[in-house]
């Protein structure tokens, strides 16, 4: 007999296959604070304040460990973005974040 559900485990596994690592997610986020001003410099205030935003809202349930580890992940990987426009650092936080899956 076929099945016409699919199975619960192997739904729950496409889910979470198919979703950004939370390091992903706080760039995107951080990339999404940066794109509320597109055409102002870049700035390292800027910068520091999405980032926070972004973890705030992204990993503020997560245990700590988790939090800590996926800051990690992000920080490694963060572009150079100064001397451009907010919009610029947004699709260049973006591009680093699908890397990171």
């Amino acid at each position: 007999m076929e099945r016409t559900q699919p199975d619960p485990v192997d739904e729950g596994l496409r889910v979470l296959l198919t979703q950004p690592t939370y390091a992903a997610q706080v760039l995107i986020v951080a990339a999404r604070m940066l794109t509320m001003d597109p055409d102002a410099p870049m700035s390292g205030r800027a910068g520091a304040m999405a980032m926070e935003i972004a973890t705030d809202t992204v990993l503020a349930t997560l245990p700590e460990a988790v939090r800590e580890d996926s800051i990690g992940r992000a920080r490694r990987v963060l572009p150079d973005l100064s001397g451009i426009t907010r919009s610029e650092a947004a699709l260049r936080l973006r591009a680093v974040a699908q890397e990171l899956g």
